[in-house]
């Protein structure tokens, strides 16, 4: 499938959806403390592209080239091996991603200039933020191939789906399946929210539409 037709397969879906459908499929993928900027109203929908930077060689390389490469509608994965001490993305890198319609930012360490992100309506997920830079200190070693985020796996064109609650990454591969299995879900969830508003309770609900077994391994 195209990233386009893949994206549309996650309209409306969410990534407390998509972590239960992961879960019942065994599936890995949820990115452990990387966390929005803002409380995003909307869930980012995108294809990987992927960035490993290191620590800095003698002279120091590149630190942001790469964005001249990524499409509209990517979301730019960044893996800075967890590190806080200094940033990989400012103002100036959110200004230019704004620009080229890139959809979103997920770093495995911090951000800077997030006022910038904040008034733009850029959408940055990060494990915090910190104003020194890592010029000189980290370089791109790799765009496009495997890398760690919040102990998820991301390869490049994977399916990333990001909003308030987080980050999950899902397998190209088995994103067709993963979102069919996360609509099911949340049209199970949305006949138990009706079944409280009629008056049942939430046991009644929950037994009547199976809902402890939803996240369970198949």
């Amino acid at each position: 499938m195209t990233d386009k037709e893949l994206i549309a397969l996650f309209e409306g879906l969410d990534t407390p959806g998509v972590s239960d459908a992961m879960d019942r499929l065994g599936l890995p993928g949820q990115c452990l403390d990387i966390a929005p900027l803002d409380d995003y109203r909307k869930a980012v929908v995108g294809p990987a592209f992927t960035v490993k930077y290191v620590s800095a060689s003698t002279p120091p390389g590149t630190v942001g080239d790469f964005i001249d490469d990524v499409q509209p509608g990517d979301v730019v994965v960044i893996d800075n091996d967890g590190r806080t001490d200094c940033t990989v993305w400012g103002d100036i890198m959110t200004q230019y991603a704004g620009a080229r319609g890139i959809a979103a930012t997920v770093i495995d360490g911090v951000c800077r200039d997030v006022m910038k992100a904040l008034g733009d309506g850029y959408p940055l997920f990060t494990r915090g933020r910190f104003m020194r830079t890592g010029k000189d200190r980290v370089q791109v070693e790799s765009v496009n191939t495997p890398v760690s985020v919040g102990t998820a796996r991301a390869c490049a064109r994977d399916i990333v789906v990001a909003d308030a609650n987080g980050v999950v990454v899902i397998p190209r591969a088995r994103a067709q399946e993963v979102a069919e299995l996360a609509r099911k879900i949340e049209e199970v969830e949305s006949k138990i929210r009706d079944y409280i508003a009629s008056g049942k309770t939430l046991g009644e609900a929950r037994e009547a539409l199976g809902y402890h077994t939803l996240q369970r391994k198949a």
